[in-house]
């Protein structure tokens, strides 16, 4: 496997950090994965936005992450969703430059997992996956694309019934890891192991 941290350039100036992992097999497809709120210690380096890289690797995706403004090597200051959105896209327009015809699938983690579905909007993609999507704390609206949502059974910062609720109200597949928080401490491979199967899907 190759990887390499880029620099890449926002149309509207300055720069976004992305780490992209490029697996030895055929490329299967490209995966664009968002990190955690950057106010609380989200990068691109957070264990479940790794762990959703590894399985997209497995897959024999190209594994992107980037860190949102004002995160690592990313300049700028956070913009509630809208500037991370932007960073997202100008990563994809570079990355996927490189890999015609190759197709996007889009994973997030909570924060990551709302702009992830505002970038959906914007981007051609096959699948959305959000993991411990945020919908207490920002304006989710539906999925314009197939989108799955896994969601850890005793998450004490978003409540499985809000998550429930939103999952049936915009018929998005919602996966129940059981006994897991918010941060799947001590659930980590069974997380890896149905992204890995969701991404096959």
């Amino acid at each position: 496997m190759k990887h390499q941290r880029l620099r890449i350039k926002r149309p509207e100036g300055g720069v976004v950090e992305a780490l992209v992992e490029v697996p030895d097999a055929e490329r299967a497809g490209l995966a664009l994965i968002a990190h955690p709120h950057p106010l609380h210690g989200g990068t691109l380096d957070n264990k479940v936005v790794y762990t959703l890289s590894r399985a997209a690797l497995a897959n024999g995706y190209v594994a992107v992450r980037p860190n949102f403004r004002g995160v690592g090597a990313s300049d700028g200051e956070f913009d509630h969703g809208q500037g991370e959105t932007d960073d997202l896209l100008a990563v994809a327009a570079a990355v996927g430059a490189h890999y015609p015809g190759v197709a996007w699938s889009l994973l997030g983690f909570s924060f990551g997992a709302y702009v992830q579905q505002r970038v959906a909007r914007r981007l051609p993609a096959e699948r959305l996956i959000m993991v411990g999507p945020a919908v207490t704390m920002y304006p989710f609206e539906p999925s314009p694309i197939r989108a799955d949502i896994v969601h850890g059974e005793l998450d004490e910062l978003v409540p499985l019934a809000a998550v429930e609720d939103y999952a049936r109200r915009h018929a998005i597949r919602l996966h129940v890891i059981a006994g897991a928080d918010h941060f799947f401490h001590g659930r980590l491979v069974e997380l890896r192991r149905l992204v890995t199967d969701l991404c096959r899907r």
